[in-house]
């Protein structure tokens, strides 16, 4: 058999075992629910990274392999609509899902918590800090006028991340359901280009929930699931 002819045939038969072991499928609820076949997020990209390398490690970045494809379109896009701009993706869920503790949801692997986009007192893209000491940079708290330390919400890189996702989302056949992010500081959001887009098709939280969200929003993102 000709070479050539041979690796093809391999190639065309491994390839749907390739798109298999890509493909998750959720179950139940981001409350209540599992998943199978997660995938890990990127550690990094052009404009993104991780939380935590101690974290990927411990298995606490997997998603469905749809909301993988959203979230590095989404951040893709980014390059083109907010260039200079930087981004931290934090807690997404483990590879089966199941309780991921001290998380309520986050259980079937449709559950992103990102940090929030903020600049520095030169008005320039940093990334939130992360480590231990401040649990991974859920511990920051911003005041009312979404300020901390020599920091502020970059309230326009946030709105374009939800707006992209959004876009993303719908383009590849599926949704998102809500964000979470502090009601106190959703008017900021609203304030820029994005906000006429983001009322008339982001469901945002409306009542501060058991966290704050103030230096991370939460997303919860629509695909198909079995009971």
């Amino acid at each position: 058999m000709n070479t050539i002819v041979k690796y093809t045939l391999v190639a065309l038969l491994l390839f749907p075992m390739y798109l298999l072991a890509e493909t998750s499928t959720c179950y139940g609820t981001t409350s209540k629910g599992r998943l199978e076949n997660g995938v890990q997020l990127p550690a990094e990209g052009n404009n993104y990274v991780g939380y935590s390398s101690v974290a990927r490690l411990a298995g606490r970045t997997y998603v469905h392999s749809a909301v993988k494809q959203v979230i590095v379109g989404a951040y893709k896009g980014l390059e083109e609509e907010q260039p200079g701009k930087v981004y931290k993706y934090a807690e997404t869920g483990f590879k089966d899902g199941g309780t991921f503790k001290p998380h309520k949801t986050h259980n079937n692997g449709l559950s992103v918590d990102f940090m929030t986009p903020v600049m520095n007192a030169e008005g320039e893209s940093v990334h939130l800090s992360t480590h231990p000491f401040n649990k991974f940079g859920y511990n920051i708290e911003f005041d009312k006028n979404g300020k901390y330390e020599d920091l502020s919400i970059d309230y326009e890189a946030l709105a374009a991340h939800i707006y992209m996702l959004h876009k993303e989302a719908k383009a590849l056949g599926y949704d998102l359901w809500r964000v979470i992010f502090d009601p106190k500081l959703q008017a900021g959001l609203f304030k820029t280009k994005y906000g006429p887009y983001l009322k008339k098709n982001i469901q945002f939280s409306k009542k501060r929930s058991w966290v704050r969200h103030d230096e991370h929003y939460h997303v919860d993102f629509i695909v198909p699931c079995k009971r």
